[in-house]
């Protein structure tokens, strides 16, 4: 049984301006830097970066789980992480499989990358110059504003949306069905969304299945799927539209990786607002499955540094 020295630090990283979705204002991102060290003195690092409103620990449930954990660590204390941490499983686990297989450095050009655009009008002004930086895919938060208000900022949007370019509408579970609705009939006349992201609560499995018979608009689902139990659940109730995953805290990675391709899921891999390292992490498992659709981890300039 293998057994590696474990250290971590904690890190806070304050957004360069707050990220405003229907869960409310996000000022700073805190997380988790672990590392493991074998006994040739190799050591890999892993990131924990929960998001508790999206069902992941709380960070304090975190560093709680590693201050237990003392000065090592060996293979079954990481596979027996529990079910209810997540984020620990996914920054342990990426550093575990690390030993395993060597990483080769991906970069992000390697891989095709969304851009996440601020909320409101702000966005009409942002994306031009995203796109000159090589962008084609979008999110743009929903659900934050008065929909009237939204509609409209979304068709002023959508005249400096190149025509070769995509919008991914994220409404973060914040919708009405009558919203929802409105919204899918948008889409439906626009052929440059590419879909809809989470436009109900998480436990609104039923009426986005009904609202994904009606409407042309594909739905995608992301606060339903967060973790790896609830993409278990949302498939076994029969959802076979898009799942929106965020690996870092969707649990153990091999686990992941099994389920997707067992199941040939339509997978978007997308952001935790994570550092390198967990992001890193991403890459190499969206690139052993081949993924196809944009990856959300247009996230840079959210931050001063990664």
């Amino acid at each position: 049984m293998n057994s590696y020295t474990f250290t971590y630090s904690i890190y806070q990283r304050p957004f360069r301006q707050p990220l405003k979705t229907s869960h409310g204002v996000w000022k700073v991102r805190a997380g988790i830097i672990i590392q493991l060290t074998d006994h040739l003195g190799r050591s890999h690092q892993g990131e924990i970066a929960p998001i508790p409103w999206f069902g992941s620990e709380s960070i304090e449930q975190a560093i709680l789980w590693c201050q237990q954990i003392g000065d090592n660590i060996n293979n079954a204390q990481i596979y027996q992480i529990p079910d209810n941490l997540p984020a620990c499983q996914f920054g342990f686990g990426s550093a575990l499989t690390a030993f395993s297989a060597e990483r080769a450095k991906i970069v992000q050009t390697e891989l095709n990358i969304s851009a996440l655009l601020p909320s409101g009008d702000a966005a009409i002004e942002r994306l031009p110059a995203l796109y000159s930086q090589g962008y084609s895919t979008f999110k743009w938060k929903i659900g934050v504003l008065p929909i009237a208000q939204e509609v409209a900022l979304w068709t002023q949007l959508m005249t400096v949306l190149p025509t070769d370019a995509q919008l991914r509408l994220d409404a973060n579970g914040g919708l009405t069905y009558p919203e929802a609705e409105q919204w899918l009939e948008v889409g439906d006349r626009e052929s440059r969304i590419e879909f809809i992201e989470q436009p109900l609560a998480p436990d609104s499995i039923s009426q986005m299945q009904e609202l994904a018979r009606v409407y042309n608009t594909p739905i995608a689902l992301d606060e339903s799927v967060a973790t790896f139990d609830r993409i278990q659940s949302v498939y076994a109730d029969g959802w076979r539209g898009i799942y929106v995953v965020k690996p870092g805290i969707a649990g153990f990675p091999w686990r992941l990786a099994e389920f997707i391709t067992q199941y040939q899921l339509d997978v978007v891999f997308s952001s935790v607002m994570e550092t390198n390292v967990g992001r890193d992490a991403a890459f190499q498992l969206a690139s052993s499955l081949q993924l196809n659709r944009s990856m959300g981890f247009g996230t840079d300039e959210w931050f001063s540094e990664l």
